[in-house]
């Protein structure tokens, strides 16, 4: 259906009158009456009653009106639809996070999003990293926050944001407690809570080589995959757990957490953004720019 004669009809029909409503369009009679009469055919009823002082509605006219605004309106919301999401103010933002994101970094980063792109739909999945990065290469996600290291190869590009040293996570009843500080050999004779390899890879490596480069090999007693369920397991007593230290801002009173005097540098970890730059939307580049911007230098 021609829009043009859409916009002809309801100029009609709001002036019911076709010498104003040619002036209200920026053309002739002429033209219009055919424009109207095209119409008509199309539609196969009659829109107006033609008068000598003007015209009126019929009722096929009157039932048209309302949709024909309709119609017009939603014309034109597609075009501000496709605008916004081209400028990135608009459209759909897929975000794919791991749960230790939640401890303070996907909530700084969606708050400052929302508040300057409220256009945007944002749509959070949580899930592992390497479940992320297979995503974000399939382009099921626009954005992955994962944690760093990641053990495989991937098309993607990956942006650091934070970088962090592992704390100790003890149940509030050990030995250990009564230290402020640890050295990483304190724990060579603990059970740990361990990630499990296939899952949660880049941080069982973490952990594997710093417990090395200490001097032991960890004696693992129960596998993981998310660090929330590590630290729910260490709450129970089944062991102890090297976790992110940003975890220690997630509230758990049966757990204690000490931080290490010796860590080294090749165990650390941290979140990175993750985003293809190949097929990168205008919403996800706000995104990530944004990102760049809060966690600047890392």
């Amino acid at each position: 259906m021609d829009l043009r004669r859409i916009r002809h009809f309801i100029a009609l029909a709001e002036t019911l009158n076709f010498h104003r409503a040619a002036e209200r369009l920026h053309m002739t009679q002429p033209p219009l009456s055919v424009s109207i009469q095209k119409l008509e055919v199309e539609l196969g009823a009659k829109l107006f009653e033609r008068k000598p002082t003007g015209v009126s509605l019929t009722l096929a006219g009157k039932t048209a009106l309302k949709q024909a605004r309709k119609l017009i309106y939603h014309s034109e919301q597609i075009k501000t639809d496709i605008n916004n999401a081209l400028s990135g103010t608009g459209g759909v933002l897929r975000v794919g996070f791991v749960g230790s994101a939640t401890s303070g970094l996907l909530q700084r980063l969606t708050a400052l999003y929302r508040a300057q792109f409220p256009g945007v739909e944002l749509i959070l999945s949580e899930a592992t990293s390497v479940e992320i990065m297979q995503g974000v290469e399939d382009q099921v996600l626009d954005i992955g926050l994962v944690r760093v290291p990641l053990l495989r190869t991937s098309r993607a590009t990956v942006m650091p944001l934070e970088r962090e040293a592992f704390v100790a996570a003890l149940p509030f009843t050990h030995a250990l407690v009564g230290k402020d500080q640890l050295q990483l050999r304190d724990l060579a004779n603990e059970g740990f809570i361990m990630y499990a390899a296939s899952s949660a890879s880049g941080l069982y490596s973490s952990v594997m080589l710093a417990c090395q480069q200490a001097g032991f090999l960890p004696l693992i007693t129960q596998e993981a995959t998310q660090i929330q369920t590590v630290l729910a397991l260490v709450e129970t007593g089944l062991g102890v757990a090297l976790v992110p230290a940003i975890m220690q801002n997630v509230m758990r009173y049966q757990i204690t957490y000490r931080s290490f005097t010796d860590f080294p540098e090749a165990g650390m970890t941290g979140l990175s953004l993750a985003y293809m730059a190949s097929s990168e939307s205008p919403a996800a580049e706000k995104f990530r720019l944004l990102a760049a911007q809060q966690y600047p230098g890392n």
